[in-house]
């Protein structure tokens, strides 16, 4: 993990800024009144329990759902307002890849460089070093009908990545991975934000966010309960040890939920 910035280094800006949003469904509140900026050169884990409001929030960050309240900015510009040119700034991986059955892999590639207008050399670099880092080879002029959940996990975020985001939004990027291809995307994450990109990341494998998040942010019942470094979270928890620790006290029922989130 990187260390907090101090007063002598600039706060690096901000990518995506989720200003007092709201998002409902009916009679149920999937997301209530959540304040949450995001820093350049940032791997931000977001985290909580099944039906907590995470992949609602990543749905209104990458403008695949409108919040009823509140404001969402990517790279300075307004979601509502000025969409297509915040979407420019984005990639997505969902946890459940989509992919165009009855294309291949490589032609998948392909449409999706051309609806970001990506150069072809530029974007043939990009897909062969991709597909060295990501053992692709063996699969990708296959068709994508054929592929395992682990091939079109591979395949969407080189697809994501092929305009270089300056915001990754990821959801559940380890499921159903093997160690070698796992290790492989923690390390194109981390080289992502040290070119000043951001990540922003839900999983449920805490081990994974404790290894890698710069800043956690912690939802439970569509409210951010817990926000900051390993350290902070661990001040408000009281807990010394573990994330899962650290988790399952700001999630707990009984125990009331948490402290009020740093700042």
């Amino acid at each position: 993990m990187t260390s907090e910035p101090t007063s002598e280094q600039p706060v690096p800006e901000a990518t995506v800024e989720i200003e007092g949003v709201t998002k409902t469904f009916g009679e149920k509140v999937a997301v209530k009144d959540l304040t949450l900026s995001l820093r350049a050169s940032e791997l931000f884990a977001f985290l909580g329990p099944n039906g907590a409001g995470k992949t609602t929030t990543l749905k209104m960050t990458i403008g695949l759902l409108r919040p009823d309240v509140g404001a969402i900015r990517v790279c300075g510009r307004s979601m509502r307002q000025d969409g297509p040119a915040a979407r420019q700034q984005l990639a997505y991986v969902p946890d459940q890849p989509f992919v165009y059955e009855k294309l291949t892999g490589r032609e998948f590639i392909r449409f999706t460089r051309e609806m970001y207008g990506v150069p072809e050399q530029l974007a043939e670099e990009r897909l062969a070093e991709l597909t060295r880092r990501l053992a692709m080879d063996e699969f990708l002029d296959h068709l994508c009908e054929t592929y395992s959940h682990g091939m079109k996990q591979k395949l969407a975020l080189t697809a994501a990545l092929i305009h270089t985001p300056r915001v990754l939004v990821v959801d559940e990027p380890m499921v159903g991975l093997d160690p070698r291809t796992a290790r492989a995307i923690k390390d194109i994450f981390r080289e992502l934000t040290e070119r000043g990109g951001t990540v922003f990341m839900s999983t449920h494998t805490l081990g994974d966010a404790e290894q890698m998040a710069d800043r956690i942010g912690i939802i439970h019942h569509g409210r951010l309960v817990a926000l900051g470094t390993l350290a902070e979270l661990r001040r408000q928890s009281a807990i010394d040890g573990r994330l899962e620790d650290i988790f399952l006290r700001l999630t707990d029922e009984e125990a009331g939920g948490a402290a009020p989130p740093a700042k």
